[in-house]
């Protein structure tokens, strides 16, 4: 259903003057007479209009444009807004407050990405060298008799085990992670 039009501007609540602005208002339930503004446009008195008749809670029916509506969503929206203001306006009083705070988490979140990093390097340098382990145990195994280790020797099977057993343990830390 199209919205319904009134007066010279075409938009409930919303006026002409001579000067080519537009002017909003809305009227309480009280009778009293809310002055929105003015405007440049209509379009922009309209959506003023519309803004206050939601926040005193008309319906749709009362309000320039449909899609002002989902009262709902937006109390979500606004009570987000509310909170994510709220949370700025916290962490910039404790930071006024506490600044070592401030600098202790800035060292910490330092420090953390440094182990991160030496991290990272052992587990490439660990990995490489659990290659090498493997693709020696491979080669020896291919050569068969002509190998110093046979399938019997210890060396040989330590060699097997020692990647299993590493492979497991560092499945489990990258797991806890």
């Amino acid at each position: 259903m199209p919205p319904r039009r009134r007066g010279g501007s075409g938009y409930r609540g919303v006026r002409v003057h001579p000067s080519g602005t537009y002017s909003a208002e809305i009227q309480t339930g009280g009778g009293m007479r809310l002055r929105l503004g003015t405007f440049d446009t209509a379009q922009e008195g309209a959506r003023a209009y519309d803004a206050a008749a939601w926040r005193l809670l008309r319906s749709r029916q009362d309000m320039n444009f449909a899609d002002a509506g989902d009262r709902r969503k937006h109390r979500r929206q606004e009570h987000r807004l509310r909170l994510a203001e709220m949370d700025e306006q916290a962490m910039a009083l404790w930071s006024y407050r506490f600044p070592h705070d401030i600098i202790n988490e800035e060292q910490f979140f330092t420090e953390r990405r440094a182990e991160r990093a030496k991290r990272r390097e052992e587990r490439a340098a660990y990995r490489e060298d659990k290659r090498t382990r493997k693709a020696v145990a491979k080669y020896n195994e291919a050569l068969g008799d002509a190998s110093s280790w046979d399938s019997g020797d210890k060396r040989f099977l330590d060699a097997y085990a020692l990647t299993l057993a590493e492979d497991i343990t560092e499945a489990e830390s990258e797991s806890d992670e």
